[in-house]
């Protein structure tokens, strides 16, 4: 399924751990749960850049077909989780977007890159994981998993051009730095299983 995304391939440093896959297919509805909160706040976190940079025109409508997606996304989720009668809770935010954004420069323009970056490789994240799922999940699942992959693909090809025209230099660096804290965030094991989390830790 990865194979129409060659580009967003090679920007991950690594694939999901086959021990994740497991840990996913063994908690549906914590999946299902944490992928509703991750829809909401994808769609939070576009706003929020909208209201930061008035001035950035390109950055204003991206965001704004992003947020307007994302939230379409999180109603799909939530109505899959209505219908077996899931219960949407809180849940506690996994080690993996705060262990990127602690790293986000503070002076302007590389706040705004950093945080381009970062948003490019929570969504080539958010597809791999929705691809590599899909085999394993039941027909209804796997067809809305398989239909988010388009849309994340774009999301991330979106973060990462406003990256590059934002920046006053090359990017590169900047996107080693993240791909590097971005595999060891996803191959180290964690306690709790979350959408972005790395394998389970052994007991």
């Amino acid at each position: 399924m990865l194979s129409a995304y060659p580009e967003l391939v090679e920007f991950l440093p690594c694939a999901s751990p086959d021990a994740w896959v497991k840990w996913a297919i063994e908690n549906e509805t914590t999946l299902l749960v944490d992928h509703a909160h991750c829809e909401k706040k994808a769609a939070s976190t576009a706003m929020s850049l909208m209201y930061r940079y008035v001035d950035r025109d390109n950055l204003l409508h991206k965001m704004s077909r992003l947020a307007r997606e994302e939230l379409l996304h999180f109603e799909q989720v939530h109505k899959i989780m209505r219908k077996r009668n899931m219960p949407y809770e809180h849940l506690t935010a996994s080690r993996y977007a705060d262990g990127l954004r602690k790293h986000i420069r503070t002076h302007e323009p590389a706040r705004l890159v950093d945080t381009m970056i970062i948003g490019a490789f929570v969504e080539a994240r958010s597809c791999e994981r929705f691809a590599v799922l899909a085999p394993h999940l039941d027909e209804e699942l796997s067809k809305f998993y398989i239909s988010l992959l388009k849309s994340e693909a774009r999301h991330f090809e979106d973060y990462l051009e406003l990256a590059k025209e934002y920046s006053n230099e090359p990017i590169d660096e900047r996107v080693a730095f993240f791909r590097a804290l971005e595999e060891k965030l996803i191959t180290e094991p964690d306690t709790e299983f979350r959408m972005h989390s790395g394998p389970p830790k052994a007991a």
